[in-house]
């Protein structure tokens, strides 16, 4: 069994992960793969998503000496060319939902899209591979409990309930992470 590093400070994050690779939240292996969880402290680099979790995942890496996988979410708003994208988080705790929703409210557009890209990493100096799922929806009044970032302020199309309304079998069957999850489970899986 192989030790695989996922390197994320969020223990929301790692259990829709186990859940959505395995079903569970208490099975820790896909393949010949046991994923461990790991924070560690990674500096934040501006760019493009895919450029922040390149960035990310050599420099974790380079730390843990190992294979490790990191991930990036995003949600970038139509009407403003895709921000706040990979700047979500700090967007979030500086103006809050109601700040985020209000971003909006000179535009008829509230269209919007949820990223969330998993860089996989063998190690120090090897290439990162990435893996990206997409879900399209809408910016609404926050909607359902705060405890997961801004899940309720997006409403996925063809649903009337914000990520935060939907219970958690839902949710990780439609989401941004559970169509990026399912490319990293099979790439983990082939190897």
């Amino acid at each position: 069994m192989k030790k695989l590093t996922f390197v994320t400070g969020n223990s929301n994050k790692l259990k829709e992960f186990l859940a959505i690779v395995n079903g569970s939240e208490e099975t820790s292996t896909v393949g010949d793969y046991e994923i461990v969880c790991q924070s560690v402290d990674l500096p934040e680099l501006q760019g493009s998503i895919d450029t922040v979790v390149i960035h990310k995942a050599k420099s974790a890496a380079d730390l843990i000496s190992g294979p490790v996988i990191v991930e990036d979410t995003c949600l970038g708003f139509d009407a403003l060319n895709d921000l706040p994208g990979p700047y979500i988080k700090w967007f979030l705790k500086s103006i809050g939902l109601e700040g985020l929703n209000k971003m909006l409210e000179g535009f008829e557009n509230k269209s919007a899209k949820a990223y969330c890209t998993f860089g996989y990493c063998e190690g120090p100096g090897e290439n990162v591979k990435l893996f990206q799922g997409i879900t399209e929806g809408k910016i609404v009044t926050p909607r359902g409990p705060t405890k997961f970032g801004w899940d309720p302020i997006f409403q996925p199309l063809g649903f009337n309930q914000t990520f935060a309304e939907m219970d958690n079998a839902t949710k990780n069957s439609i989401s941004h992470r559970f169509k990026a999850v399912e490319k990293l489970r099979f790439f983990l899986l082939e190897s």
